[in-house]
């Protein structure tokens, strides 16, 4: 009888814990849950009609209020929640806060003005504290109206409806470690317009851009499938390696990430060999799902890009990939045509991709062809030209200080509506001349100069033969004529064709030219349309 007793209270208490338990979680569910994006010191894009969502429990009114709005929505099945407020001209500070049945959420410090999403690889990544002139670029970083966003590096094989990340204010401490492309673009765009910049970073080194690509999109696309069906394979036979390899490949990868955030890196070693597992950085979608989807209820103003880099193996491949990246972006935004500006690969001498295979001196030449390809293609896209950097033998030039500034002067003419000179000399047209051939550009703002006063470099001219000799290359008004003795009858110009050229043509305002071809012989690259990296 007693130990009868006994078990039944046992079961009783049991009993009872159990709902006070269940009870305590069906208390947690009911709270309004909020993504990480929306937080305090966020900046909402100006003029717009901004989602506000989350999660609460199925059912559940959930109420925002913000300025003179005061708007609610009830939970799906699932638990979802969404409402729609309009945000004013640029201003702030302001409060936001978000009610359910039993608890109310603030959020504090947000300013409304404009969000660029700034994504890309290593160079995107590349830090304020590792660039030119760091100490000095830390110590003035006060400006409390930029906001700083980072997110966290994950991969998914599904889309993902949250991301890891915090919103701060910029500051000596907080920009130490942020994107240096992107601090100082939006540092240019607020000290030019005075409005609240917000700053969303989402980059990871030594990543492919079909990383960044939703599969929807590179479905789409049958040039793709080949690449896709490898990486299928790849990922199936992966059970079957090592499975010590992945413990160290992620080893040399963070030992790798972490040499080059070091400012006295001089010296670039490749990346260590891309793991080939589901969870790998470089599988297709990998990073579009983790690093981009979550981010995409958020309207922005614009993106800036800078990749390409692990790319230039499959150059012409880049050619598809690149513009489809910005059409799925866009897509996937609900943003018809939103500004998309990258910036063109400087020069640097590759040599050899990460398994030290030898690169010819030409397929960057080709890669930035699919660039500038896509500038002409794709609606309301922009450049940042680096072709002057003399930096070669880093593929991280830390000169981001005038990367950031020439994507803003882009978004500044082109975005913003500012009569300012935001782009160099571009390749228009040729005519042969006897033995010579003109060449007419775009870009030539206040005219065509030798930014250094030498002879200009980096022309190459050929006759029927196909073979490129060096040519004299001369300024006559907004035109360069070029010549070789060695070339009586020629047919065609290429200038800046290899993978270190740096240029001196440039426009009085001191955009460099951009490099650019004027035959359509075949390129080395377009039989390489597979990711031919191994395990």
């Amino acid at each position: 009888m007693y130990a009868g007793r006994t078990h039944r209270r046992r079961n009783w208490t049991a009993a009872l814990l159990l709902a006070v338990v269940w009870a305590a979680a069906r208390s947690g569910w009911a709270d309004p849950k909020l993504p990480r994006l929306l937080s305090n010191n966020m900046v909402l894009q100006q003029k717009t009609q901004a989602p506000v969502w989350g999660w609460a429990d199925p059912g559940e009114e959930v109420t925002v209020r913000f300025l003179d709005q005061t708007v609610s929505a009830k939970a799906d099945p699932e638990g979802r929640w969404e409402v729609k407020i309009s945000t004013p001209e640029a201003g702030g500070p302001y409060e936001l806060t978000v009610a359910g049945k039993t608890t109310q959420i603030t959020l504090r410090n947000i300013l409304v003005g404009e969000v660029w999403v700034c994504a890309g690889q290593s160079n995107m990544a590349w830090t304020v504290a590792a660039s030119l002139n760091a100490a000095q670029e830390l110590a003035s970083a006060n400006y409390p109206k930029i906001r700083l966003f980072t997110v966290a590096r994950k991969v998914s094989d599904k889309p993902l409806e949250d991301c890891e990340g915090l919103w701060q204010e910029c500051s000596p401490q907080t920009v130490s470690g942020f994107s240096a492309v992107a601090y100082f673009f939006g540092r240019q765009l607020h000290q030019e317009r005075g409005v609240p910049v917000g700053l969303i970073n989402s980059s990871w080194g030594a990543t492919p851009v079909e990383s960044w690509t939703s599969r929807q999109a590179l479905q789409s696309e049958p040039s793709v499938k080949p690449l896709l069906d490898q990486w299928d394979r790849m990922v199936a036979d992966w059970p079957n390696v090592d499975p010590q390899y992945l413990r160290r490949y992620q080893h040399k990868l963070k030992n790798w990430e972490q040499s080059q955030a070091k400012p006295a890196a001089k010296k670039t070693p490749p990346p260590p060999l891309p793991d080939r597992s589901a969870a790998s950085s470089h599988r297709p979608a990998n990073l579009f799902n983790s690093m981009i989807a979550p981010l995409t209820r958020y309207p922005i103003r614009g993106a800036i890009w800078y990749q390409g880099e692990s790319n230039v193996t499959r150059a012409w491949q880049y050619r598809t990939l690149f513009p489809l990246l910005i059409r799925d972006w866009r897509r996937a935004w609900g943003q018809d045509d939103f500004p998309f500006g990258f910036v063109l690969l400087a020069p640097f001498e590759y040599k050899r991709d990460v398994n030290f295979t030898d690169i010819p001196p030409t397929w960057c030449a080709e890669l930035r062809e699919a660039q500038l390809i896509t500038l002409k293609t794709v609606p309301n896209v922009g450049m940042a030209c680096l072709m002057d950097l003399d930096e070669i033998t880093d593929i991280h030039p830390r000169n981001k200080q005038e990367v950031g500034r020439r994507l803003a002067l882009w978004a500044l003419g082109a975005v913003y509506g500012r009569p300012v000179v935001y782009v160099g000399p571009m390749y228009e047209s040729m005519a042969v001349e006897g033995d010579k051939i003109r060449i007419r550009f775009t870009g030539v703002g206040g005219g065509l100069v030798s930014r250094d006063g030498q002879p200009l470099r980096e022309f190459t001219i050929a006759g029927q033969d196909g073979q490129f000799h060096p040519a004299t290359a001369v300024i006559e008004g907004d035109t360069v004529v070029v010549s070789s003795p060695k070339v009586p009858r020629p047919v065609a110009v290429r200038f800046a064709w290899r993978d270190a050229a740096v240029v001196n043509l440039a426009n009085k305002e001191g955009l460099p030219a951009a490099p650019f071809r004027t035959d359509s012989w075949k390129l080395q690259t377009e039989d390489r349309l597979l990711n031919e990296e191994p395990y």
